[in-house]
C-alpha cells in the first residue's frame, strides 16, 4: 500500500523533500506556522517512478492511496468528493525535490462531475462560478490528461465570445459557460476519447498524468539546462480547492517578498481578481500589481505582506509565494526560494547579512556558485524616447533579431545572431527558445508568470504586458506602435524599465562596486589565519 502523507494545520511532521518533494515539504512548514493552507495529501516520489515504469501493482495501489487520501480530505473539509450537494473539488499538483517552475503538469477542479457542478450551484447560488469550474476542469483535463489538440476547443470558445458580443471569456455568463462545457464534451466525444464522470476515475487519471509529465519534453529540457538530471521524479499532491474565481472579492496571484529582478527590498505582487492561479502563471493575462492591490484592497495587501515577511523569516531567504483569495480570505498554496537574477542574488545576500538573517559565512556560501561577472548592471546609452513600454519582468537589457517562436529563435541563434523572442505570451513550452535568446518580449503576462521566473533564472532580459503588441504567427510579423516588425528585425528591450526600442542600441555596463567590495571583506574576514589571500 502506498504511503499517504497529509498536510494540514496541527500536523507537526515535515517529511524530507526527497520523499514528498520541495513543494509539499515547504507547504507543511507553512501549515505548521499557522498560516492558512488548504489541506492536502501527498503520494511520494518513489511511488511515482513505479507509475512511470508502468508497474501494474502500482496502478492498483494508486487507486487505493487516492481513495484513502480523499476519505481524509472529506473528513477534514466536511465536503464529499463527487457529491451533488456539498462537493469537494481538488487540485492535482507535481513536486520534485528541487523546484521546476511550470515544467510539470497540474490539473485543477478535479471532481467537477456533472452532478458536482449542479452541487456547486446549490451550495453557492452562483451558476456562473459553477460552470466556470466545470469548463476550467475540462480545459485542464483535455490538455494534461487527454493531450488533445487545443485548437478546436479554442475556436469554440472564441466563437462563443463572438456570438455573445463580449470582449472575452471573463464576460460570459453562467448560461453561456454551460453551453461551452457541453460543446467541449461534444468535441471530446468526436475525438474518440472521454472524460470520466466518476470523480475517483478523474483523480486517478490526473495523478497518473502528473507523474508522467516528468518525462515530457519541456521537463527533460529544463532538467538538462539546469543540471537536474540526477533527480528521480516527482511527487503528486492532491489539495482541496479554494476558489479565486467565485466573484470580485476573490482572486489568485503570485508574490515575492523582495524584487527578484533588481534585489530591491519591496515586495512584488501580481494578482488577477475573479481568477484561478493558472491564469496568473500562464502569462495569458496581464495582472494587477502591488500598488493597485494596495489601493483596491488595502487590508488584503497588508495581510499578504505580513505573511511574506513571516515566510521569509521562517525560510531565511526571499520567497516566491502562490496564493488564492476566496471571498476575501487569504490562502497560501505554495512557497519556495525565489528564482533571481545574479544582480538580485548579490543584493539579497548583502541585505540579509546586514539584517542579521544569515551570517557572512552563509552569505558567501549562497554566492559560491554565482558568476560575479554577471552581476554588472547593463543599460542603454542615449536611447531617446521608447517606441513602446511594457512591464519589466527580468532585469537587464538585450538587443537581438525578432523571432516569433522557438524554432525561429534556434535558427537565428545557430547562424550567430542575437535573438529577441517575441510572443503573444510565453509558456514553459517555449523553454528551448528561452534558452537561446538574449531577451523576451510578450503582449500579455506579468512579472510572476512561470516564463518570467525562468527568464530571470537564465539571466534573460524580459518585458511583458506590452500594450499594443500583436503577433501574427501565420504571417510571421508583429505590430507595435503602429509599426510592423518583420521577423529578423532588430529590437532593443530594457527589462528594468520595460522600454522597447526599434533597431540596435549601444549597451554599457556598471558594476555594483559597493556590494562587491563587501563580498571581498567577507572573504577576508572568513580567511583562516596563516592562509594568504589569492588576491
Amino acid at each position: 500500500m502506498v504511503d499517504v502523507i497529509t498536510i494540514a494545520a496541527g500536523i507537526g511532521r515535515v517529511p524530507p523533500v526527497e520523499e514528498i518533494g520541495a513543494k509539499a515539504a515547504n507547504l507543511a512548514r507553512v501549515a505548521m506556522l499557522g498560516l492558512p493552507v488548504p489541506p492536502a495529501f501527498v503520494l511520494p516520489i518513489q511511488f511515482g517512478t513505479k507509475i512511470i515504469q508502468g508497474d501494474r501493482q502500482a496502478e492498483v495501489e494508486l487507486i487505493e492511496g487516492l481513495a484513502k487520501g480523499i476519505q481524509w480530505l472529506e473528513s477534514t473539509t466536511g465536503k464529499r468528493f463527487g457529491d451533488r450537494r456539498q462537493p469537494l473539488l481538488v487540485s492535482v499538483r507535481s513536486g520534485a525535490a528541487q523546484s521546476m517552475p511550470g515544467m510539470l503538469d497540474t490539473v485543477l477542479n478535479v471532481g467537477c462531475t456533472v452532478a458536482s457542478t449542479h452541487g456547486l450551484v446549490r451550495m453557492t447560488g452562483n451558476p456562473r462560478f459553477a460552470w466556470d469550474c466545470r469548463r476550467r476542469f475540462l480545459e485542464s483535463y483535455i490538455d494534461t490528461v487527454l493531450d488533445l489538440d487545443a485548437a478546436p476547443f479554442a475556436a469554440r470558445l472564441n466563437a462563443l465570445v463572438a456570438e455573445e458580443l463580449v470582449d472575452n471569456d471573463r464576460d460570459l455568463d453562467g448560461e453561456a459557460l454551460e453551453r461551452l462545457a457541453l460543446a467541449y464534451e461534444t468535441l471530446i466525444a468526436d475525438s474518440n476519447t472521454e472524460v470520466p464522470d466518476e470523480a475517483i476515475n478523474q483523480l486517478a487519471a490526473s495523478a497518473s498524468a502528473v507523474y508522467r509529465s516528468w518525462t515530457g519534453d519541456r521537463a527533460r529540457t529544463y532538467r538538462r539546462l539546469q543540471g537536474l538530471d540526477h533527480l528521480p521524479g516527482t511527487a503528486v499532491a492532491v489539495q482541496a480547492m479554494v476558489f479565486g474565481n467565485c466573484g470580485i472579492t476573490s482572486g489568485a496571484g503570485v508574490a515575492f517578498s523582495r524584487n527578484p529582478s533588481t534585489g530591491a527590498t519591496q515586495s512584488v505582487i501580481d494578482m488577477l481578481f475573479d481568477a484561478q492561479g493558472e491564469d496568473v502563471v500562464s502569462g495569458r493575462r496581464t495582472p494587477e500589481t502591488e500598488s493597485s492591490i494596495a489601493h483596491l484592497r488595502p487590508a488584503l495587501a497588508n495581510e499578504l505582506n505580513c505573511a511574506l515577511l513571516r515566510l521569509e523569516s521562517e525560510f531565511r531567504d526571499v520567497q516566491d509565494v502562490e496564493f488564492t483569495i476566496e471571498d476575501g480570505r487569504l490562502w497560501i498554496l505554495q512557497t519556495r526560494s525565489a528564482n533571481r537574477t545574479a544582480r538580485a542574488a548579490l543584493r539579497f545576500a548583502v541585505d540579509l547579512v546586514h539584517e542579521g538573517v544569515i551570517s557572512q559565512k552563509e552569505g558567501k556560501q549562497r554566492l559560491s556558485g554565482l558568476d560575479l561577472s554577471a552581476v554588472a548592471i547593463a543599460r542603454f546609452v542615449d536611447v531617446g524616447e521608447p517606441v513602446a513600454r511594457g512591464i519589466g519582468a527580468a532585469a537587464g537589457v538585450a538587443v537581438g533579431r525578432a523571432a516569433f517562436d522557438s524554432e525561429a529563435a534556434k535558427r537565428w541563434a545557430a547562424s550567430g545572431d542575437r535573438v529577441i523572442l517575441v510572443r503573444p505570451d510565453i509558456s514553459t513550452a517555449d523553454i528551448a527558445g528561452l534558452a537561446v535568446c538574449e531577451g523576451i518580449m510578450t503582449a500579455t503576462g506579468g512579472r510572476t508568470a512561470h516564463a518570467a521566473l525562468v527568464a530571470r533564472e537564465m539571466g534573460k532580459a524580459c518585458v511583458v504586458g506590452c500594450d499594443g503588441l500583436t503577433v501574427d504567427l501565420r504571417k510571421r510579423r508583429a505590430q507595435l506602435a503602429e509599426a510592423t516588425i518583420e521577423e529578423g528585425a532588430w529590437l532593443s528591450i530594457d527589462g528594468d524599465s520595460g522600454n522597447i526600442f526599434f533597431g540596435q542600441r549601444e549597451i554599457v555596463t556598471e558594476r555594483p562596486e559597493a556590494d562587491l567590495a563587501e563580498i571581498t571583506q567577507w572573504q577576508a574576514a572568513n580567511q583562516p589565519r596563516g592562509v594568504a589571500s589569492s588576491r
